[in-house]
């Protein structure tokens, strides 16, 4: 059976990375890592207003999907709307 003798810096070094790992955890998912969002995500993502977000809506140009009370946004689907020529006028 062999001692292994933990320094005070060596625990610095743990306690360092357990922490960074604990951050990366911990820390909330950016719009762009998750395939589906919710409507306050693609209001803050796309910079528009609730009006805005249900004409998208109403006139097909975003397709969401519905689950209880809450309706969420394909991430693929928004890519798709910020894809459309400058001259459109969906977004304004």
């Amino acid at each position: 059976m062999s001692i292994e003798i933990m320094t005070k810096s060596d625990l610095m070094d743990f306690k360092s990375d357990l922490f960074k790992e604990l951050k990366a955890f911990l820390a909330p998912e950016k719009p762009a890592d998750k395939k589906w969002l919710r409507s306050n995500e693609v209001r803050k993502l796309l910079g528009i207003s609730a009006g805005t977000l249900q004409t998208l809506r109403n006139n097909g140009t975003l397709s969401f999907t519905k689950i209880g009370g809450t309706m969420y946004y394909s991430m693929e689907e928004i890519n798709k709307v910020l894809q459309f020529p400058k001259t459109s006028n969906i977004l304004r």
